[in-house]
């Protein structure tokens, strides 16, 4: 018979009950292999990249507070799903779906863990902090990232524009570095260069 505390149990229960985000599929593709990469792989290679970047935050930043935001900001896909960037959906249903999804899945925690997750996922989704600000605009940069190094992969299968590309991502990215915006601004042009992405 298992020995331990309800408080390790709940843990426990979180830890497996996240590792289905490793099953949940986005658009971008792995510059390696190009097969789609994982919502859990998006959210450890986002972690690593608020911490590297973190020089560049628009404003000065809590370091370990961005990497957690950037750890947990994925995980209610597990019930909600990944919308793709560049796809029309009703903003109003998804916000429904992903709280529903953040209630129930950080809810497996203990309370202390759960408000702490469900206020560092709230945080995020409202970029009202400098850390969310921050977060958010790398989360913007990743697939950018992503589509420059697999030569416009997952731009091109969905007839993705560079008017689509500079709407969805300009203000979030600029508004949390005007540094890493300026980087990926010559991205995105040397892309249309390359043919990467339509002009």
């Amino acid at each position: 018979m298992l020995e331990y505390s309800e408080h390790l149990g709940q843990q426990l229960k979180f830890i497996m009950e996240i590792d289905k985000l490793k099953a949940v599929l986005r658009q971008s593709h792995l510059v390696e292999d190009k097969r789609r990469e994982n919502s859990a792989e998006h959210c450890w290679h986002l972690a690593m990249a608020t911490w590297i970047f973190a020089d560049y935050a628009e404003e000065s930043v809590d370091v370990w507070r961005v990497v957690k935001m950037a750890l947990i900001h994925d995980i209610v896909e597990i019930d909600a799903g990944d919308v793709y960037i560049y796809s029309d959906f009703d903003e109003t249903e998804k916000v429904r779906r992903e709280q529903q999804a953040a209630t129930r899945i950080f809810g497996l925690l203990p309370e202390d863990q759960a408000l702490e997750f469900i206020a560092l996922w709230e945080e995020f989704e409202a970029r009202e902090t400098a850390e969310a600000r921050f977060a958010a605009a790398v989360d913007r940069l990743m697939p950018l990232l992503h589509n420059y190094y697999t030569q416009g992969l997952s731009w091109q299968k969905h007839k993705i524009t560079s008017a689509q590309v500079y709407a969805r991502n300009q203000a979030r990215i600029s508004e949390g570095s005007e540094t890493l915006w300026q980087a990926a601004e010559s991205l995105i042009q040397e892309a249309i260069a390359k043919g990467y992405l339509k002009s």
